[in-house]
């Protein structure tokens, strides 16, 4: 299927929804999400900054879902001396709709674990010697094995529950170790730099692990981890009132997260394990789903932390959540500034409170005013042109029968994979179906996606959208050397220093 019929025949199945109703939606976006909201900023450790949901490409893994989630944007690999451990208070949470409702119907939730000991040296002359606690966080080298009892002062386990129904009273059950059927994960040390940890590649890839989920047939596998950013975005010039030509080529601007690391949550599933009853008009089975991070409602700070005591913060209460992305990403562009901490809380359920964002949006817009004859906004109020790819899915592809409108990935996982160096960045549009909209796989790029969606690809009529075919960008594109061809598909993360 080429381009302009793709657009065709997306335009018209959107055309054809004569109501928006209570609705969100819309991946009219430039980035992922970093920082995106007020509060979020004060708790980065939290921070979601991209979702990805895509049938496995690794050969042999095909009928297996991996759904990567990354947290704890812009880490700078040099940063230590205490690097990037995620949130031991806190509860990291993917969800899958099956039913096609807008509510979980599986929820996958990771709780991690700091695991400490007091590592000394013996200071001083043979008349006045003292053991004394070291500044850093290992005093040796690390890897290629998992287990760094001698050498680290802080690493990280984690957890990983299933959890079936409402994500908070469902009924859940623990995942275990394939190997030895234990329940306690391990998180690998940050890639501190070549000297404290040689081979980073292998050791990572020990932390790799197949997993038996409760209730689900075939092995799963996890990953959680650091790695390389892969995502590519000019992200200066565009937040700086788009400083940049919206028209001037997809290689002609600098990504700005190329020396970039970030924390994944990567978890291939056996795509049975997942879907439901929702499927499309042809009865092709179709998932959403989306991520979340929460923390406990009260916090209060310790005047007087202690080695052993309760830490420089007692947390209690139930939890809240303080973080959510499914498309990339509504919350950034979309939505009201004075709304953006309501949607990081908000579930899909509850989309309709944001829907003017959505019917009438301001992103356009503000194109158009600051693009002057070059960019033109769509005369279509309300924006139906957006509903199909992202509130709905695509009739036929990846839109299930009686969908409740709400924002989310949806995949159909019955569409054949495209394999690494065949895939287009574009998705759909680029007449790969396998891509985004119809999930998001590392790969694509869609930013250059939703950019030309926001400014009217999905509509046919030029006297409605004169930058139909426009090939809008914001000047850079994934690099690949920057993914993996298998599981956890993203890249080693840069050191902190090298040899």
């Amino acid at each position: 299927m080429d381009r302009f019929n793709t657009r065709s025949l997306l335009a018209k199945s959107v055309l054809a929804t004569a109501v928006i109703g209570a609705s969100l939606g819309s991946a009219i976006s430039f980035a992922s999400s970093h920082r995106e909201a007020p509060f979020i900023t004060e708790v980065p450790k939290v921070d979601g900054t991209d979702f990805y949901m895509f049938r496995s490409y690794e050969p042999g893994r095909e009928n297996t879902v991996t759904l990567i989630a990354n947290y704890l944007p812009l880490q700078d690999a040099y940063g230590g001396p205490n690097y990037f451990d995620l949130d031991g208070k806190a509860i990291y949470e993917i969800h899958i709709d099956n039913t096609g409702n807008a509510k979980e119907d599986i929820t996958f939730r990771f709780k991690l674990t700091d695991v400490k000991q007091d590592l000394q040296l013996d200071v001083g002359d043979a008349g006045s010697i003292e053991k004394v606690s070291v500044a850093l966080k290992n005093i040796g080298g690390i890897g290629p094995g998992v287990d760094q009892t001698d050498s680290v002062q802080l690493r990280q386990t984690y957890k990983l529950t299933v959890i079936r129904g409402d994500r908070r009273t469902g009924s859940s059950g623990t995942v275990m170790n394939a190997l030895d059927q234990s329940v306690t994960f391990n998180k690998p040390i940050d890639n501190i730099g070549n000297k404290s940890i040689s081979d980073y590649e292998t050791y990572a890839n020990n932390h790799i692990y197949d997993a038996i989920i409760p209730g689900c047939n075939g092995t799963a596998r996890v990953f959680v981890g650091q790695r390389k950013e892969a995502f590519a975005v000019n992200l200066g010039e565009i937040f700086d009132l788009v400083n940049t030509n919206p028209l001037g080529g997809r290689n002609a601007e600098t990504n700005d997260l190329s020396d970039k690391n970030v924390t994944s949550f990567a978890l291939e599933v056996p795509t049975s394990c997942l879907t439901g009853t929702a499927a499309n008009s042809n009865g092709q089975k179709v998932i959403g789903g989306w991520t979340t991070a929460s923390l406990r409602q009260a916090r209060v700070l310790n005047p007087h932390p202690r080695p052993n005591g309760k830490g420089a913060s007692i947390q209690f209460g139930g939890y809240a959540q303080v973080s959510r992305l499914g498309m990339p990403l509504v919350n950034e562009v979309v939505i009201g500034l004075k709304d953006k901490d309501a949607f990081n809380a908000s579930e899909p359920k509850g989309d309709g409170q944001f829907a003017t964002y959505v019917t009438h949006p301001t992103l356009p817009e503000l194109l158009e005013k600051l693009f002057t004859g070059t960019a033109v906004a769509p005369n279509l109020f309300p924006r139906t042109d957006l509903v199909t790819a992202f509130l709905t899915g695509v009739p036929g592809v990846n839109k299930p029968e009686g969908v409740v409108f709400s924002e989310m990935l949806r995949l159909n996982p019955e569409i054949a994979v495209t394999r690494p160096g065949l895939q287009n960045d574009l998705g759909v549009l680029g007449a790969d179906n396998a891509g985004f909209p119809n999930g998001r796989r590392p790969i694509d790029d869609v930013v250059d996606v939703t950019l030309r969606v926001a400014m009217g690809a999905l509509i046919a009529d030029k006297t409605v959208a004169p930058n139909n075919e426009a090939p809008f960008t914001d000047g850079v594109q994934v690099d690949p050397s920057n993914l993996q061809s298998s599981f956890p598909y993203l890249n080693t993360p840069l050191p902190g220093s090298s040899n």
